[in-house]
């Protein structure tokens, strides 16, 4: 069980220019707009630290939180990166032209990076938007870094629309050819102790466990 001691926002920057040097292991959580990417942060981190905007999209940039969390007798400090929302249809050309023009390089020459947090809202599985970031992740993802998938608001499901996303992401999970750099997980902050779903306890030792490399017998 992971218990998690400690949590605060660090930073906010607009580009990898600005950012604060890496400190500590990162992670980064990204995700369509209005995907619950702030209830997420805010439940991972035990802590309201994250804020949800009254105009998506509007202001692109990159923040940062600090967590100390204890696992195995270890303490872990970490930090997450919460990215803004993508595909917002209201946000301006150019504005998305500028925040893709520094994404790209944000993650890719952050190698104090370990694991990306790919938010999809379990409703909509198959948009566009997702479907490029999940190719993007994939072209950067290195040797030492993963990849999880988290499919939010699966107690918006119906059951059998559940049944039907817990199969796929079976497959998926089976069948990928980069499944050792894929994890794939159902997940509702509102849900509690469904079989189906995975709860935020088990997710933030999931988490760890990932960035760590205890999975891969580092």
């Amino acid at each position: 069980m992971v218990q998690v001691l400690e949590s605060r926002f660090l930073s906010s920057a607009s580009s990898i220019d600005n950012a604060p040097s890496p400190s500590t292991t990162e992670i980064v959580c990204l995700g369509r707009s209005n995907v619950g990417k702030s209830t997420f942060i805010n439940a991972l981190l035990n802590k309201p630290l994250a804020k949800s905007s009254a105009t998506p999209g509007k202001t692109p940039l990159i923040n940062f939180f600090y967590s100390l969390c204890a696992m195995r007798n270890e303490r872990i400090p970490l930090t997450l990166i919460d990215l803004p929302g993508f595909g917002y249809a209201k946000v301006s050309k150019s504005l998305k032209n500028e925040w893709q023009k520094h994404l790209l390089p944000f993650l890719s020459n952050r190698p104090s990076i370990k694991l990306f947090l790919h938010l999809v809202d379990s409703r909509h599985t198959d948009m566009e938007a997702d479907i490029m970031m999940n190719e993007v992740l994939k072209s950067i993802c290195r040797g030492d870094s993963r990849i999880m998938r988290i499919y939010t608001k699966a107690d918006k499901l119906t059951q059998s629309a559940l049944n039907t996303l817990k199969s796929k992401i079976e497959n998926l999970s089976h069948n990928e050819t980069d499944s050792q750099q894929i994890y794939h997980f159902l997940f509702s902050a509102t849900a509690k102790n469904h079989r189906k779903m995975t709860s935020i306890a088990n997710m933030r030792e999931s988490i760890i466990t990932h960035t760590l490399g205890y999975s891969n017998g580092v």
